[in-house]
C-alpha cells in the first residue's frame, strides 16, 4: 500500500454535480476550524458572517477559454478530441498549442487533424509537430492569428468528463466561468470561485472584507491524478500563474494588520504560495510571476494564505493531497464523510468547504 492511498475515499457517484446551481451563493458550504476541530453547515452566502472585516479574499481571475476541440484525423478520417492547455512558450516549436489529444490508434508527428467549429462544419486544421511533457502534443493550426479568436471558432466549454460526459448544454458557456474572470487561459475553471457573485462581494466589501486577485491558468497539473504509489514519485509539470504588485503590497497590508488571507481555491493558493517563497532577505511578499511546480503536501509550511475556500475533490488526486496538507489529513477525512452522510454535492458544480 502506497501512500496515495491515504488521499482515497469512497465518492457516491450520485453526489457528483451534474447541473449548477442557478443562485451561485446558494450553494452549500462545510465550515471547517482547524483549531478546534469543529464541523458547521453553512451556505457560501453567509461568508460575510463568517469573515472578518481586515481580511483579504485573493481570486483567480483567469478565463475559462472554449479549450475542448473535436475533430477528425485527415488520414484516416478517425474521431479525434484534445484539449488545448496553453501555447508552448518556449523551445523549437514555441508559439504551438499545447494540446491533450484522445483517438484510436497512434498518432505520428507530421499527422493533420481537422477540427470541427461549433456549427458542424471543418473549420480549422492542426498540424501535430513534436510531443510536450505530461503525453501532450505540440500542434501548430493552420490559421494565424490570436489563440483565443481562433477557439472562439473550434472550441467547446471544457466540461470535465464526469459532468455529464462533458457534454456541453447552453447555460455553460456563461456558468463555467466566474463572475471576476479577465485574463484568457484556462483550460478549465477555478471553481472555487464559481460561488461568488457580484451582489456577495459587494456585502463582502461593505463588511471590511478586501479583495485582490491572481492569475493561475489551469492546465494539466490541476487535474492531472496521481498515478504513483508514493505521492513523492508523482511528477508534478508546471502551470503558468502570476500575482501582481497590488496583489503583494495588498497581501503584506493584510498581514501587518493582523487579518487573514483567504484563498478562494486552491489555484490561487499555489500562486500566493508560490510567490511567498521568492522573498528576498527583507522578507517582504513580493509580486511575481512565471511558471510553478509548486506540490503542497504534508510538511508544507505555509507562509502566505491563512484560509482556504474551495470545492470537493476527486479522491487520490493532488488536490487532495493540497488540502490535507493544509487542514490535516485526519480532519479531512472527518469533514469529507460528513459532506457525503449530508449529501453535499461534489466536484466542479457542487458545494464548497471553507477550511480556517
Amino acid at each position: 500500500m502506497g501512500d496515495v492511498d491515504l488521499y482515497d475515499y469512497d465518492l457516491p457517484p450520485e453526489l457528483i454535480a451534474q447541473e449548477p446551481l442557478a443562485d451561485r451563493a446558494a450553494a452549500r458550504l462545510l465550515h471547517v476550524r482547524r483549531a478546534n476541530g469543529t464541523i458547521a453547515h453553512r451556505h457560501v452566502r453567509d461568508l460575510p458572517d463568517i469573515l472578518r472585516p481586515g481580511d483579504l479574499l485573493v481570486v483567480n481571475d483567469t478565463r475559462v477559454v472554449p479549450a475542448r476541440l473535436v475533430g477528425r484525423r485527415a488520414a484516416t478520417g478517425g474521431k479525434w478530441e484534445g484539449l488545448f492547455l496553453r501555447i508552448a512558450a518556449e523551445g523549437p516549436h514555441a508559439g504551438a498549442w499545447v494540446v491533450l489529444a484522445q483517438t484510436r490508434g497512434r498518432p505520428a508527428v507530421g499527422e493533420r487533424v481537422m477540427l470541427v467549429g461549433r456549427d458542424g462544419g471543418d473549420a480549422l486544421g492542426l498540424t501535430l509537430v513534436g510531443r510536450a511533457e505530461g503525453g501532450a502534443w505540440l500542434a501548430v493550426p493552420d490559421a494565424s492569428g490570436p489563440f483565443v479568436e481562433l477557439l472562439a471558432s473550434v472550441g467547446r466549454v471544457p466540461l470535465p468528463g464526469y459532468i455529464r460526459g462533458g457534454a456541453e448544454q447552453p447555460g455553460d458557456l456563461e456558468r463555467y466561468q466566474t463572475v471576476f474572470a479577465r485574463e484568457a487561459g484556462s483550460a478549465a475553471a477555478p471553481t472555487a470561485g464559481l460561488h461568488f457573485t457580484e451582489p456577495l462581494l459587494a456585502t463582502l466589501a461593505a463588511r471590511g472584507v478586501g479583495r485582490a486577485s491572481v492569475t493561475l491558468h489551469v492546465g494539466l497539473d490541476t487535474f492531472r491524478p496521481i498515478t504513483a504509489e508514493k505521492i513523492d514519485d508523482h511528477p508534478m509539470h508546471t502551470e503558468w500563474c502570476a500575482c501582481p504588485a497590488e496583489t503583494a503590497a495588498a497581501v503584506a497590508a493584510a498581514k501587518a494588520r493582523g487579518g487573514r488571507v483567504v484563498a478562494v481555491g486552491t489555484t490561487a493558493m499555489r500562486t500566493l504560495e508560490t510567490a511567498a517563497r521568492q522573498a528576498g532577505p527583507d522578507g517582504g511578499f513580493p509580486a511575481w510571476s512565471g511558471p510553478t511546480d509548486l506540490f503542497i503536501r504534508p510538511g508544507f509550511s505555509f507562509r502566505a494564505v491563512d484560509c482556504l475556500v474551495t470545492n470537493f475533490h476527486m479522491p487520490r488526486t493532488t488536490l487532495m493531497v493540497l488540502v490535507s496538507a493544509f487542514a490535516s489529513r485526519g480532519l479531512v477525512a472527518r469533514a469529507y464523510d460528513e459532506a457525503i452522510r449530508e449529501r453535499y454535492r461534489f466536484l466542479s458544480y457542487g458545494d464548497a468547504t471553507l477550511f480556517e
